[in-house]
């Protein structure tokens, strides 16, 4: 039986719906190496799907005054760059339409900035059919704070009790778990089902795609009947 209460599924779209977290790493790389602090592509790997703020304070400690601001600024340079190399998972359309239709609703949640966002809105093609959409400057905290989860829920007026979350991160699946909200992994992010699932990932499928080919007994169901 469908719920009464309208449930949500929460979406994040770095490395979940589009293929732009290794873009993200040798574009932080870049950006990194050329202020003079060079950091090694998996370190930046290993954070990406965490807050831009985040990120910079752990890679750069006790440099972060002196870097963060021309590290960040050429980061965004060099990713809006290579803005034609992101592309859309196979089966997000598809799987935005199934969840609708089956009575929940659909937030975009992104911890992107505005600029990211207006490149990631363009890449997906689906802004218009979703319920919501949720990104950093709606937020004050980044992942794995749960502000960004919370946020999200509140624009579609869901609860935890019938939402779910899907990710591709480590740092999704705690910001879900601190907001009470189960979270599904994917590994197009290019981290693997064993650390998602000991972080909590309450399953996890190896893309949207096939998240989609098995939807009804998949753990989103509890965002349209309660269960």
């Amino acid at each position: 039986m469908p719920t009464s209460t309208p449930g949500a599924v929460l979406l994040d779209i770095d490395g979940t719906l589009a293929e732009t977290n290794y873009i993200h790493t040798f574009t932080w790389a870049r950006a990194f190496r050329e202020t003079g602090h060079p950091v090694d592509a998996w370190r930046i790997h290993r954070r990406i799907g965490m807050g831009g703020e985040l990120l910079l304070a752990e890679l750069l400690g006790d440099r972060l005054e002196e870097l963060g601001a021309a590290v960040k600024e050429r980061h965004s340079q060099y990713y809006a760059q290579a803005a034609e190399e992101i592309h859309r998972f196979d089966g997000v359309p598809e799987l935005v339409d199934a969840i609708r239709t089956r009575g929940a609703r659909v937030v975009l949640a992104s911890s992107a900035s505005p600029d990211e966002m207006a490149i990631l809105e363009r890449v997906l093609g689906i802004s218009d059919v979703v319920d919501a959409i949720t990104s950093a400057q709606d937020v004050e905290d980044a992942k794995p704070d749960p502000d960004l989860v919370q946020t999200a829920l509140d624009t579609v007026d869901a609860t935890p009790e019938h939402a779910v979350f899907v990710g591709d991160t480590v740092w999704d699946v705690k910001a879900a778990a601190r907001a009470n909200v189960p979270c599904v992994g994917v590994l197009t992010g290019g981290i693997s089902a064993a650390e998602l699932t000991e972080a909590g990932a309450v399953a996890v499928f190896e893309s949207v795609a096939e998240l989609l080919s098995d939807l009804d007994a998949s753990p989103l169901r509890r965002a349209w009947s309660g269960g």
